[in-house]
């Protein structure tokens, strides 16, 4: 490798740290979605083992913390500015909001199983929102 030649990163950013694509922001929000679900999994098959209450009971919403270390990551990366705030609370309302109503309709199952399932429906809609609409909010407001 040469001294001209960055090293290649995942997610690809530009030049203020600003994830480049949706489809970076959502393979590395759905890994650390996953990495949390399983260390969930991990903690609950553990106490279960330990006879500290049945597997399940956990609320996978938990699963969400990676995800959104990576959103406020990005969030930070864009100046300050109407363009991210709105698009944030957007994404934000919308996400839980659909997140909800995911983790209702899977009621019947077990709170991990229905949380981790609403935690996977925020951070899609909320990705999808907040990448769309900072970049299309920040064009419109220069």
């Amino acid at each position: 490798m040469s001294t001209d030649e960055q090293p290649r990163s995942f997610p690809r950013r530009d030049a203020e740290g600003r994830i480049l694509t949706l489809g970076d922001l959502l393979g590395v929000s759905l890994a650390g979605l996953v990495i949390g679900v399983l260390a969930l999994v991990l903690f609950e098959w553990a106490f279960a083992t330990m006879g500290a209450g049945g597997f399940g009971r956990t609320n996978g919403w938990l699963a969400v913390i990676l995800p959104l270390w990576l959103f406020w990551d990005d969030f930070r990366a864009w100046e300050f500015g109407a363009a991210r705030v709105l698009a944030a609370l957007a994404g934000i309302a919308v996400g839980v909001l659909a997140g909800l109503l995911a983790a209702g309709l899977a009621a019947g199952l077990p709170p991990l199983v229905s949380g981790a399932l609403a935690a996977a429906v925020f951070t899609v809609v909320y990705a999808v929102i907040w990448f769309h609409g900072v970049h299309w909010l920040a064009r419109r407001t220069g």
